[in-house]
């Protein structure tokens, strides 16, 4: 397994957050998940958050789709923890 730590802080269309206006920074990122899932990684967890305004989870600031460009950049499926602190970011990571 491989833990990246990502700079997936994308710019998002101001009336519809879910659209990506810019993918440089994921485009990226692509070369080293791949080069990790070529080379043997079982699995490769990204790590990245696009904020939390006074510490409170808004979907405005979902990762929903930079997971749905991932999918489409790398032809695999990308599953998206909500949370990756405690039993379940630890469960998701454990038998990929």
């Amino acid at each position: 397994r491989v833990f990246i730590r990502v700079d997936f802080n994308v710019p998002q269309d101001k009336k519809d957050p879910s659209i990506i206006t810019n993918t440089a920074r994921i485009d990226a990122a692509l070369p080293t998940i791949k080069y990790a899932l070529d080379n043997g990684a079982k699995s490769v967890v990204l790590c990245s958050h696009l904020g939390r305004p006074n510490g409170q989870k808004s979907e405005k600031y979902s990762m929903k789709p930079v997971a749905k460009v991932l999918e489409e950049r790398l032809c695999k499926p990308v599953t998206l923890l909500h949370d990756g602190v405690g039993a379940g970011g630890e469960g998701a990571g454990a038998n990929p």
